[in-house]
């Protein structure tokens, strides 16, 4: 499994969209997908190509799809975690509210008003994966989503708690690659942003 966080925003590290609509990519991050299109089209070996539904993972997706000769599914389970209330909100202006040191600190015990739980959002992202996996046995898939859930996914693989997938960096496209077998996942690299991903396999 491949998870490729969207490309570069207007708002990227200033405004949390959340999972409002109309959000695209920007120039640089256009540029970051077709890198990593053709990091992941290198590997020879893609099966499926699935994508948030939001409109910044799928652009990402679309020319990693091309360059692998497949086109982009959909899947919902891949959605950004739902910011409720917080959607669309200066990352500034939050960062002075109390509540963000929980968001920071103990993530699991934090569910944003109107929205999603950090503790069900990784439940949902771990669940599509493994719907994904199991659609797709034996094969290499590329799963475009975003920060959270990417770092979510990541921590339960290595088994880190929750509470520090904060800790856990997921650049814009950046790609992440998880072996999942019957005996338990693999983590083979997490935010690789240039590295040869063929050098990225198990031993």
């Amino acid at each position: 499994m491949l998870l490729v966080r969207h490309g570069s925003t207007p708002t990227t590290g200033k405004v949390l969209p959340g999972r409002a609509a109309g959000l695209h990519l920007a120039d640089l991050g256009r540029a970051q997908a077709e890198v990593a299109a053709e990091r992941i089209a290198s590997l020879g070996s893609v099966r499926a190509v699935y994508s948030s539904p939001l409109e910044r993972a799928r652009e990402t997706a679309a020319p990693i799809a091309k360059a692998c000769g497949l086109r982009v599914r959909r899947s919902s389970g891949l959605v950004e975690c739902d910011f409720g209330d917080w959607t669309g909100r200066q990352i500034a202006a939050l960062s002075r509210r109390s509540d963000w040191q929980t968001v920071q600190r103990t993530p699991s015990t934090f569910t944003f008003p109107g929205g999603e739980s950090f503790a069900g959002m990784q439940v949902r992202i771990t669940e599509a994966i493994q719907a994904l996996c199991a659609e797709h046995p034996g094969s290499t898939i590329v799963a475009v989503s975003h920060a959270d859930t990417i770092k979510a996914a990541a921590a339960a693989a290595l088994g880190t708690p929750l509470d520090l997938f904060q800790r856990i960096m997921i650049s814009p496209c950046s790609i992440t690659a998880i072996s999942y077998s019957p005996t338990g996942p693999t983590v083979l690299t997490v935010n690789s942003t240039g590295a040869d991903l063929a050098r990225s396999v198990p031993c």
